[in-house]
Formats: C-alpha cells, structure tokens, sequence
C-alpha cells in the first residue's frame, strides 16, 4: 500500500496545518480554486519554493469546471503555476460525464488540445434500473394556502413511499430547492417518530454548517443504515461510499447532473444504479392553465432519462469572455507582484493564458473602466497597481470566489452554529421554522451582528431560500417535443404516470402545439418556444404578452387555434393550420385551409 501524505487544503483546515505544508511540500495537497487564489495573492512571494517540486496538477470531475467561471479561474491558476516554476506540468482530467471530450482536452491546454492523451474505460455497461412515479397534485374546493394544500396532497405520500422503500438501506435523496431539503427531512423524521424507529433521515446543503453536513456525510460511510436529502452538495466531490439508490423529487434539469448523481448507485459490483424519479403534476381542470396542463416535468424528466440511456449529455458553453472573472485574476496578478505592466498582464492572462478570446483592445478597455471605478491606478512608469478600492476587495475574503455570495444571517442554537439563511429573508422573534431537518421557534434577532437565536419547538416551517432553476438545453427541448408528438409509453413509468403522460400529449394535440407557438388564452397570449427556433430545433417553454388578445379562435370542437379571416358574418370561423415550407434552406411558414 502506497503511503502518501494527504493535505486537505481549504477554509476550515487549520493555518497550523497548512503553515507545515508550505515549510515542506509533498504529497498529495486537496484543494480548491479558491483557495489556490487565496495562496497567489497573501503569498506570491513564496510560491516558487512552495511549486518547485510539483509534479502533476490532477482535476476530478473535470466537466463541472468546462464552461462557467469558476472553471476559467482554474484555467488561470493552473497557468500562472507554471510560470512560477517555468516549466509545463502535466494536468490530468477525470470525469464520468463528459459530453464533448474534445472541449475537455481544450480546457486543460488551451489552444492546444490536440496534445492531449484521451483515455476510455474499457468497463462492461452497468444493469440500470429506472422508475418514474407520477403523483396527481388534487384541488381542494376550499383552501386558503394554495401550496399547503398541494405539499398535503402529494409530500406525504412521496415522503411515505421513500420511507417505504429506503428505510434500512443507504441512499442519496435529490431535492431540487433547499426548502424541499427542509420540507422532506422534516417529514421523514416525523414518520420515524410516528413508526417508534430511529430516525436514519437527514439533510445537506449549502446553508447548514460544515459540522451538519460532515454529520451526514459521515452517517453514510457508517455501518448503520443513512438517507440524505439533499441538493446538488453531495452530488460529486465528497466520498460517501458506495449508495443502494438514488432518489430524484422534481424533474432533474440536465442529463450531466442525472448521470453523474446515477454515478452514486451500484458502485458495489454485481449491484445495478437504481434512480427513483418522483414528479407531482397538477390535476387538470377548466380552471388549469395550458402550461400546468402540459405537465412539462414529467415530460422533461422522460426527456432526460431517455437522452441518458441514449448516451447524450450537454456538452458546456465555451465561448464567454468571463470579463468578470478577467478582472478577478487582473487583481489577483497585481496583487501577487505587488505591481505589473498592463502589457506583461495581458500576456499571461490572454495571450498565452486562459482568456484568448481577449484582444488587446478589449484589455484596454477593461482596464480603463478597473480605473474609473478606483480598483487600480497607473503610477509614473506605467505600472499597475491596486487602487483603494482594489485593496478593500481584493483583502476581503469573498474576493477569492469567481461567483458572489449572498450576505446572510447565522442560525444559532444554544451556542451551536446550525447554519445560514439569506439576510432578504424575513425574520423576526416568535416566527417558526424548519432548518436542518428540526423545527424551531426564533427567540431573538440581533441585526447587527446577523445573529439568529433558536429553541426547539412542535410548529414550523421551511423558510425560502435564493436561487432559481437550472439551464435547460435545447437537445432536452427537443426530445420533449418528440414525447408529446409520440404514441409510444415508456416502459419505466408507474400507471400514474403513464396517464398523466397520455393526458400531457392528449392536450399538446388539442391545443395543436405540435403546429403552432402562439396560443391565445384569455387576456394574453402565450407563446411556445418550441425549439428556440434555431432552424428547425425545438424549443419548450410559455412566455405571456399582450399580443393576440381579442383575437377571435376557431369554431370547430376543441380547437383554440387563431381564425385570422371568415368568408362572411355568417360562416363557420375555422383556423388555419401551420405547415413547415419544404424549400430547402427555408424556414418560414406556409398556410393551408
């Protein structure tokens, strides 16, 4: 057995630590691209000494970094350690799920791609066992608290079949919303109390403290059985051990993250990936928008399955500037140096580094406006430096991170830290809520220090927490598209969902979605992205204006498509259907009656 020293290397490690490190370098150093920034800028001076015996520089689940911010500030760093020790070291990607591998080679040499060695695994296909379960969300005649209601309706018995199903076993529970988090380990908790059995639920996510979240990773590497409920924290990155099944509440919103959270299952061999999918969609009635009744996640989370089984993942945008992330590392480079000429700095972030799509010109300009907002001045020779500014930014810890954090309070309960909530949202002595899986009554609010107090409490709630939903690629669009023109059923759905599926096509048909993108309804107007309208691709979503009101529709039974012209006052009023024109290079409309 190989005996190398391993050095976790972030925020929590203590400077003890990580001051032996830096006396003497080996081993294996585990760390983070900001934390690999905080080191360029407290202790330039020092790196050529700290990288003079580095000998691979190794990024796991390489595909996570392709494409967005904080995967160009990599790109960077990784760079700038080589000018350090003046020499290449040689970068070494791992990944599961990646779309384009080409794109992947381009990241870790950039402009020079071609050079990189592709490696595949020559392992058998794994035994795959996949289930949708559709939930129909009931409406009540009388209800004062609409999403009351619906979580009454379909959590409980969401939260029922899980604890049905995974009690006694170890698995991972994707949530889509850290509020859901709440919601559902709070209700599985309260099945293990209703049932006399020990509690094996528990949450993760990014707001809980690290002594939470390590609780829970820990409780799925034991030897007694552990589910977590959790968001995308634990869906790469943190070794958990091997899970019996994972579970997915929403619809997923990309094949990657599908793929890689199906990654989790069957790790043991003999033993298949088990993925439980399970989608609430609303009971339709004359009251039910045309969007609801669509039933978009199912239908999205059929997309994404069958596109996974087909073997299709996104491949990640690479053509973004980052200006932001150029101005980060613009600072960060002055502040290793002490002071840099703007054409050296150029150099080493654009044309010979990670932001090639960058002119000089453009650079220019970037620093122009750096200096109008006081984040560096020019002295008499030309050199660049931080303005005041600059220095408060660049001394401030968040400094560090390609990507903002919300400003938040800390959740305190007796002298223990249970986490962070988000400043914007309300809270006051005597409100109720549910955080980290228990419940709690707020005992007081200390707003200048952002301190909140909390005591055990029977009542609570789950507080709404920031962020919004996913991209979604045109290729899932699509595959939706071809779903609700299909007649063929999937053969992983339950019977609840194969019904909500046949209901979802009989009304894309009825509304001839499959011919049109603007729908009249009522006072608005929606229009259907089928495709985004890239040529021919399709697009789903709804967007509302203005447009088409008062528009009359057609009079035949069912259609409510628009009827631009009758023949006379007292004919029928039918629409005209759409057709795609069949020239070649066309792709306009043509109309027939």
């Amino acid at each position: 057995m190989l005996e190398i020293p391993i050095h976790p290397w972030h925020g929590d490690i203590d400077a003890s630590r990580k001051q032996q490190v830096l006396r003497q370098p080996s081993g294996i150093v585990l760390i983070t691209p900001e934390s690999l920034e905080a080191l360029f800028v407290r202790r330039g001076y020092q790196l050529k000494q700290t990288f003079r015996g580095l000998r691979y520089i190794v990024v796991d689940e390489l595909h996570s970094f392709i494409g967005d911010e904080r995967g160009k500030q990599l790109q960077s760093l990784m760079h700038r350690v080589e000018l350090w020790v003046d020499r290449q070291i040689p970068r070494v990607g791992l990944s599961a799920t990646l779309g384009d591998r080409s794109l992947a080679a381009d990241f870790l040499r950039p402009g020079n791609g071609n050079a990189v060695v592709t490696i595949h695994s020559s392992d058998a296909g794994q035994e795959l066992k996949v289930q949708v379960r559709g939930y129909r969300k009931k409406t009540l005649q009388f209800q004062f608290d609409e999403s009351e209601s619906e979580s009454q309706n379909n959590e409980l018995d969401i939260a029922a079949h899980l604890f049905k199903v995974l009690r006694g076993t170890n698995n991972l529970i994707f949530v889509n919303r850290r509020s859901s988090v709440e919601e559902y380990t709070d209700r599985l908790r309260q099945l293990c109390e209703d049932h006399h059995v020990p509690n094996e639920f528990l949450p993760h996510h990014g707001n809980l403290s690290k002594e939470l979240r390590e609780a829970a990773e820990q409780a799925l590497r034991g030897d007694r059985p552990a589910n977590v409920v959790c968001t995308t924290t634990l869906e790469m990155g943190i070794d958990i051990g091997a899970m019996t099944s994972i579970a997915q509440i929403g619809a997923p919103f990309s094949v990657t993250s599908t793929r890689q959270r199906l990654g989790r299952s069957g790790r043991r061999s003999g033993d298949p990936a088990i993925l439980r999918c399970y989608i609430s969609e609303p009971e339709v009635t004359i009251e039910t928008s045309v969007q609801d009744s669509l039933h978009p996640e199912l239908v999205q989370t059929i997309a994404i399955i069958q596109l996974l089984l087909a073997g299709w993942c996104e491949p990640p945008v690479v053509n973004k500037l980052h200006l932001s992330t150029l101005t980060q590392q613009v600072l960060s480079l002055i502040a290793e140096y002490g002071g840099m000429k703007a054409d050296r700095a150029w150099k080493i972030l654009c044309a010979t580094g990670a932001f090639r799509q960058v002119d000089q010109s453009l650079f220019i300009q970037l620093l122009r406006c750096l200096g109008a907002e006081d984040l560096i001045q020019q002295t008499q020779d030309g050199a660049l430096v931080l303005g005041l500014t600059g220095e408060r930014l660049v001394n401030h810890y968040s400094f560090y991170s390609a990507f903002q954090t919300p400003e938040e309070y800390r959740i305190v309960a007796n002298g223990q830290a249970l986490g962070t909530l988000p400043v914007s949202y309300p809270l006051i002595e005597g409100l109720y809520l549910i955080f980290a899986g228990q419940r709690w009554c707020i005992l007081s609010v200390d707003l200048a220090r952002k301190v909140v107090e909390v005591a055990r409490a029977a009542a609570g709630r789950s507080p709404i927490f920031s962020g919004n939903g996913g991209w979604i690629h045109d290729r899932i669009r699509q595959e939706m598209y071809q779903l609700y023109c299909a007649d063929e059923m999937p053969i992983f759905l339950d019977s609840t969902a194969r019904d909500l599926l046949a209901e979802a096509r009989n009304n894309f048909l009825q509304h001839s979605l499959d011919q049109v993108s603007l729908l009249p309804d009522g006072r608005q107007t929606l229009f259907f992205l089928l495709g985004g309208r890239r040529g021919d691709e399709y697009d789903f979503g709804a967007a509302t204006g203005a447009g088409g009101v008062g528009q009359p529709r057609c009079d035949r039974p069912g259609c409510r498509r628009v009827a631009p012209q009758r023949s006379s006052q007292t004919s029928p009023l039918h629409c005209q259907k759409f057709y795609r024109c069949d020239r070649a290079g066309c792709h306009g409309q043509k109309f027939a009656d």
